[in-house]
């Protein structure tokens, strides 16, 4: 096992919605380690905005235990920066007065720099009032406030949903230079991974509210492979989906073991093609690598 320091650590974490019968998460186990740009993903109503909420520090679970920056979530929320997809913001201040009352409540680690230039980088009027902005400058407003409190951790709901393309490019550069500057690790949900796919090396999937994979994506799509051939015997490996193509087969599996290359066309997929396929497989067995297991010691701890 690594022995990274972990962002997030989530041991058989559960939480129910009122009396709903099905849990929004069930017995979720994962580790994050720091330092890393994650992707939250998964389809509408997965828990994705559950689980952040949680990681903020702003509900409880129902049972189990989550982790974040090695204390409980209310504990370090002075280290945590949460955009939520409602963008709560107060709508009579303007946007300098906004990035200003950031400052007071964040003294000793508020950022101005990072704040303005996040802001204002589209030509953003800091006399401009936040009930007059659209929602992609209100999101740029609410996403100038996380980065200005130089977090630790950033958890960002929906962040891209609003934006324009450019403003996306430029968001992501925001952040990457927020990792490699600081170590802020970032976890960004969306249901749209190829929003995502080029610059997060960490991916979370939830379906169902349970943990579908977890892993570094290189790790993750190491560990399957795509198959295409005329025989349709997979065995040893776990075959998440199949079927067949012109004349033979083809199939992602789980490797277990090399896989003969002599029989098929052996591909590594994409990890697009990997998150579909296990959502529209979910008798798939989860996978979570290595690294993203909880650790014995931490396990016990909690």
């Amino acid at each position: 096992m690594s022995a990274e320091p972990a962002a997030l650590e989530a041991r058989e974490l559960t939480i129910r919605h009122g009396r709903r019968r099905t849990p929004a998460l069930r017995d979720c186990s994962f580790r994050l380690p720091a330092g890393r740009v994650c992707a939250l993903v998964g389809p509408n109503g997965a828990g994705k905005s559950t689980l952040l909420t949680l990681a903020a520090g702003l509900r409880r679970p129902t049972a189990g235990t989550l982790r974040v920056l090695g204390a409980g979530p209310a504990e370090s929320r002075p280290r945590i920066g949460y955009v939520a997809q409602t963008r709560p913001l107060y709508p009579r201040l303007t946007v300098a007065d906004t990035l200003r009352l950031g400052a007071e409540l964040n003294r000793g680690r508020w950022d101005q720099d990072a704040a303005e230039r996040a802001a204002y980088a589209a030509g953003l009027d800091p006399r401009s009032r936040v009930r007059a902005l659209s929602g992609g400058q209100r999101t740029r407003v609410a996403l100038a406030l996380a980065l200005g409190k130089r977090a630790e951790l950033l958890l960002l709901d929906e962040p891209m949903a609003d934006l324009d393309p450019v403003a996306r490019h430029q968001l992501m550069g925001a952040l990457l230079a927020a990792v490699a500057e600081h170590g802020t690790t970032v976890v960004m949900s969306s249901h749209v991974l190829a929003e995502l796919e080029g610059t997060c090396d960490h991916l979370l999937l939830l379906d169902g509210g349970r943990i579908r994979l977890a892993g570094a994506t290189d790790d993750l799509r190491a560990a399957h492979a795509r198959l295409t051939g005329t025989a349709s015997d997979f065995a040893p490996h776990t075959v998440v989906e199949s079927g067949p193509t012109g004349r033979g087969h083809t199939a992602l599996v789980r490797s277990r073991g090399p896989v003969d290359g002599a029989g098929w066309l052996v591909e590594r997929p994409s990890l697009e093609e990997l998150v579909l396929a296990h959502l529209r497989n979910p008798d798939a067995p989860a996978l979570r690598t290595e690294h993203a297991t909880p650790t014995p010691s931490q396990e016990a701890a909690a």
